[in-house]
């Protein structure tokens, strides 16, 4: 009787915030009728989808809705179902609001965003409605990359960088990125690597009192970079994890999303080298008054911490994930002796 009654409650809740997904598409675009056309994926661990819209008669004509709905049901791809966990995901998602309603305008053509054309909120469910960005000119994803289209998506970051170095994260997270350890303590705790693990702090520390921050994408992979059909420009979406730190943890985190372990080495240098160019001119760009030598310098000497850092999580949290390799392990040994020199 107890089990019953609190499925009809839970039923009752769901109805009571329910989103009227194409009547507010109908308000955002001025639609005569909008038409469901593909579900493009579902959202991490089940909270909610990602949809395209044909509009009729509107100011465009196509939309793409990201329909939150938390759910204490975790069904996480790797096991990690926790309290803490679902917390994360569901603020992760306040965060991308905030980040729609308040700083998504600031970024120009250097660095491509989908215009977010209105968002709504009913209970704990969230629907942001955004410029279809297949219809725009980046209708092309890709798996795998050449070094030039790498560089393309690191002059995204490099400009993103530049437009809001110095920023502070008002209502994103105060320390951006998916994997900072703060908001990852159970993953720490299943570390296995022991050395890796004493210097974990020290690791977020150096990384979070850097002198110069902006803010980070947080998710910077290949997944989130929609190209143009040339393949030279691109736009970047998934805005949960943005947030202030260091711009090497968005540049880490993304080549070590691309290319394996022996074209790490060999590119690592040229990578970085056209990356501290384009956030050169992306500075100059915005009239920054910061002396560029001083953040490069700063920031050339984090690349190894923040590959380091996100090392760190990976191994606590996918100890088999393929992007643990010999380069990382490697680079992870120097940092460690390194620490231990301090």
């Amino acid at each position: 009787m107890v089990l019953v009654f609190r499925l009809l409650i839970s039923i009752r809740h769901d109805l009571l915030y329910m989103i009227d997904t194409v009547s507010h598409i109908k308000e955002y675009t001025a639609a005569n009728a909008v038409y469901p056309v593909e579900t493009i994926q579902s959202l991490w661990s089940g909270y909610g989808k990602i949809e395209r819209y044909r509009v009729e008669e509107g100011e465009v004509a196509s939309v793409v809705v990201k329909l939150v709905q938390p759910s204490k049901q975790n069904n996480h791809p790797r096991g990690w179902n926790s309290s803490l966990s679902h917390d994360r995901k569901v603020r992760s998602y306040k965060v991308e609001t905030s980040w729609y309603t308040n700083y998504n305008e600031q970024c120009d053509e250097y660095c491509r965003v989908p215009k977010c054309l209105g968002i709504t909120s009913e209970g704990s469910d969230v629907l942001i409605v955004l410029e279809d960005l297949d219809a725009t000119g980046y209708s092309v994803r890709k798996t795998t990359v050449s070094i030039d289209e790498m560089k393309v998506c690191l002059s995204w970051l490099a400009n993103f960088h530049a437009t809001f170095l110095q920023s502070t994260p008002v209502e994103l997270w105060e320390v951006g990125t998916y994997w900072h350890l703060e908001t990852r303590p159970d993953e720490l705790k299943a570390l296995k690597d022991q050395p890796l693990k004493e210097i974990a702090q020290e690791l977020d520390d150096t990384l979070s009192n850097c002198r110069y921050k902006s803010f980070v994408h947080g998710d910077a992979k290949l997944a989130n970079f929609c190209f143009s059909e040339e393949g030279t420009s691109v736009a970047a979406v998934d805005f949960q994890y943005v947030g202030g730190g260091c711009g090497m943890k968005d540049v880490a985190y993304f080549i070590g999303s691309c290319i394996n372990e022996h074209e790490c080495d060999k590119y690592e240098d040229e990578l970085l080298n056209y990356y501290f160019a384009v956030l050169k001119v992306g500075l100059e760009r915005k009239n920054s008054k910061i002396e560029f030598d001083l953040i490069e310098k700063e920031w050339r000497a984090l690349f190894p911490i923040a590959w380091t850092d996100f090392h760190r999580f990976l191994k606590g949290w996918s100890p088999s994930h393929w992007k643990l390799n010999s380069y990382s392990e490697r680079i992870a040994q120097k940092v460690i002796d390194s620490f231990g020199t301090k």
